[in-house]
């Protein structure tokens, strides 16, 4: 059934799977350039990390190791410090911590490092961040739009400026923001990456951004096939490791935003102390054994929507990294939970991280989601850009 409301909210309930293998008419259906960003991913690591270069980081060698490093921003930009949190790993010689509200935590002062991250540049927990931090003479690190708000603050803090070109919405922009806050990092002494790590990153986007492309028919485009099993279900997406759970949680930010589903989020060690009940719920185990055994197993059919989960799995570098736990009990968790599902009738999908960094794994396993996310909202005849809501609620919200 087709909805148009006041609120300019349009789509149809149930996916058009026939759509998803007609380039032409995703593109129409896609006026922002959704896929057109996303695929650009690559691309954002190698000009962010050539923007950084250019920045004077080296200020921040001045006062030696950071007490602590406090990554501030919303949404997308609050995702980086995530991701600067799980490269960094559990050995990082100082707390990384994510702060997603406006100013700083109390105990932030001089001692510590301060990066506001913003793809407009003009947030208010980004801004209010950067001045908190130079009120109390904290070193200041600023990423976003070049000629913006948080651009004159960090000139008037006398702070490095990397400036990102806001050429893709702040959803399809998590390289370009996540890369400048890595090597800010990395000038601190705290994490290891190099530009090898940065060039196969890049080159792990570029590919899977070819194998996702429009013109890719759905039996051969994992992001498609990854779509269409989604279709009409409640997702469940849960990490195997932090690294992995990172990534899980930046699904669950695009499927909610892109397509507009609800979906359960975390890792698996969590999920195992109670979430994973939901599998033996009225979305999962029982209603799959109340199906038709003759039904089409991925036909929600009249009775109602069903559980789909998707596994992120990492399995580590070698059995020698510094995780938080052994890799062989994330591993033997993994294999219980897929186990579970498949007793459940469940329906289980698998992203395996691949490469050779900690970096390049992350891409590996946030990639073909970020594109099944929009393959979903346009199955829909969502507009993956346009998002009503979030500007109504804005709009209200400044009233």
């Amino acid at each position: 059934m087709e909805m148009d409301g006041t609120a300019g909210v349009s789509g149809h309930r149930h996916a058009d799977e026939s759509l998803l293998d007609n380039p032409a008419l995703l593109t129409e259906r896609d006026p922002g350039g959704m896929l057109r960003f996303t695929a650009s991913a690559g691309a954002q690591v190698r000009e962010s990390a050539a923007l950084a270069a250019e920045a004077n980081l080296s200020l921040l060698e001045d006062d030696g190791r950071p007490r602590a490093v406090v990554i501030a921003g919303i949404g997308t930009a609050g995702r980086t410090g995530d991701v600067l949190a799980t490269v960094a790993g559990p050995r990082c010689p100082v707390p990384v911590i994510p702060h997603r509200s406006a100013g700083v935590p109390g105990w932030v002062g001089a001692a510590d490092v301060v990066i506001a991250v913003s793809a407009s540049g003009r947030s208010p927990e980004a801004l209010g961040a950067a001045e908190a931090a130079h009120r109390r003479g904290a070193r200041l690190v600023a990423v976003g739009a070049p000629d913006s708000q948080l651009q004159s603050v960090a000139e008037r803090a006398r702070a490095p400026f990397i400036p990102v070109p806001r050429r893709a919405p702040a959803r399809a922009s998590l390289w370009a923001l996540t890369v400048p806050v890595l090597l800010a990092a990395r000038t601190l002494g705290l994490v290891k990456v190099n530009e090898a790590d940065l060039a196969e990153t890049a080159a792990r986007l570029d590919a899977d951004a070819d194998r996702c492309r429009p013109t890719a028919e759905s039996f051969v485009n994992p992001a498609k096939s990854l779509a269409l099993g989604l279709s009409g279900s409640v997702p469940i997406v849960w990490g195997s490791s932090p690294l992995a759970t990172v990534a899980a949680r930046r699904f669950g930010d695009t499927l909610s935003a892109n397509a507009r589903y609800p979906v359960v989020t975390g890792a698996l060690g969590e999920a195992g102390r109670g979430r994973v009940g939901l599998l033996d719920g009225v979305f999962g185990g029982l209603a799959e054994g109340e199906r038709d055994i003759f039904a089409d197993p991925d036909d929600s059919g009249p009775d109602g929507t069903r559980l789909r989960l998707v596994l992120l799995r990492d399995g580590g570098l070698n059995a020698e990294d510094d995780t938080d736990e052994p890799l062989a009990v994330e591993e033997r968790r993994a294999d219980a939970v897929q186990t579970l599902a498949e007793r459940r009738g469940v329906r289980c999908d698998v992203v395996t991280a691949e490469g050779g960094s900690a970096l390049e794994r992350l891409a590996s396993l946030m990639a073909v989601p970020d594109f099944a996310s929009i393959y979903l909202a346009l199955a829909h005849g969502l507009d993956p850009m346009a998002v009503p809501a979030v500007t109504e609620m804005k709009e209200l919200a400044n009233q």
